[in-house]
């Protein structure tokens, strides 16, 4: 179809095209631009790079050269800093839209539509916690349910406030994540009801003094407008009362926390036709992080999802490796393996 004169694209050419500014893309491009690898760009359609880190105001994110603790937002301004004093060109607020050529990307931004080729293209868009749809929750449909993403967000939007973030909150899952949302939920002046564990331990902090329910599920969402309370019930037999039947029972809250429960953010690759793991849902990759599509890479969350960033950039810095060698020449035909085995 023929675009009008305003939908022309613009066409232009870089070496490396990392998308998607978390951690993993900040490390690869970082390393990409100091080895010399020509001209390379970072593309990151939100308005600040830094990925789900910047949002973190909490340690363990390892430890700056002095041997103190980073938070989430200092590893995240770190991430930046090494990119771009590498030479590495940050766009910030830039949307991949498609793919003109299987080397070739088109973008939106406020400033117009182009169209970008590159020799080489590293995925690094990271990974999402599925939200209620996803998690085939039933009930209604009220509002004041979040993943852990969106409380973060809503707590950097509008700080350590209750008012935009409920008053009594439940929040499912288990570990660090599902600790890290009841500290967050507690500092921000919201009352914590329950920590829900389909599994048999939850590894909530004993500090927090917060009631962890093991075994446990939500089966249905009540309220109107917004959420009233959540239906539970336990999933390993256990019974209440003299009838010996399992019994499901109501905890009144107005926020229910979604935690972990990770998905890739293959939206991208998949609309490139890069082979999917039927498992993880990430691009299939080789040891070298090469996809089924020559010249094109992937790294981080977008493997497996729910990667610790420490982790995704120790991967991002790794396929800098395959990509240099790719720019060179010495490139080889992948050998497909599932990201649980990379």
């Amino acid at each position: 179809m023929n675009r009008g004169p305003r939908e022309e694209r613009a066409a232009r050419a870089v070496d490396g095209r990392v998308v998607g500014a978390g951690p993993a893309g900040l490390a690869a491009a970082a390393r990409l631009a100091a080895a010399g690898a020509g001209r390379v760009e970072i593309l990151e359609r939100e308005p600040n790079a830094g990925g789900l880190p910047r949002l973190c105001a909490h340690p363990g994110f390892g430890a700056d050269p002095r041997g103190r603790a980073l938070d989430g937002q200092g590893y995240a301004r770190r991430a930046v800093r090494a990119a771009r004093r590498a030479g590495a060109v940050l766009r910030t607020g830039v949307s991949v839209t498609g793919w003109a050529a299987p080397l070739a990307l088109e973008t939106t931004a406020p400033t117009g539509l182009a169209t970008i080729e590159a020799r080489a293209i590293v995925l690094t868009t990271g990974a999402r916690e599925r939200a209620r749809p996803a998690r085939l929750l039933p009930g209604t449909r009220p509002q004041g349910i979040l993943t852990t993403g969106e409380l973060l967000r809503t707590v950097s939007l509008f700080g350590h406030r209750p008012e935009p973030i409920g008053r009594r909150a439940v929040v499912v899952g288990a570990g660090p994540l599902a600790e890290h949302a009841v500290r967050l939920l507690r500092h921000a002046g919201v009352a914590v009801a329950a920590v829900l564990c389909e599994g048999p331990r939850a590894a909530i902090g004993g500090d927090l003094r917060v009631p962890v329910l093991t075994h446990t599920v939500v089966t249905e969402l009540t309220g109107r407008g917004r959420l009233a309370g959540v239906t539970i019930r336990r999933t390993d037999g256990a019974t209440d009362g003299p009838t010996g039947r399992a019994r499901a029972r109501t905890l009144a809250c107005d926020t229910l926390v979604l935690t972990g429960d990770w998905i890739p953010e293959h939206e991208l690759a998949r609309a490139g036709g890069l082979p999917l793991d039927p498992v993880t849902r990430g691009p299939l990759v080789d040891a070298a992080l090469r996809t089924g599509v020559p010249g094109v890479f992937a790294a981080g969350g977008l493997l497996r999802g729910g990667v610790p960033a420490v982790r995704a950039a120790a991967e991002g810095r790794a396929v800098a490796g395959a990509v240099l060698a790719h720019l060179v020449g010495g490139d080889s035909s992948p050998g497909l393996v599932g990201a649980a085995e990379v």
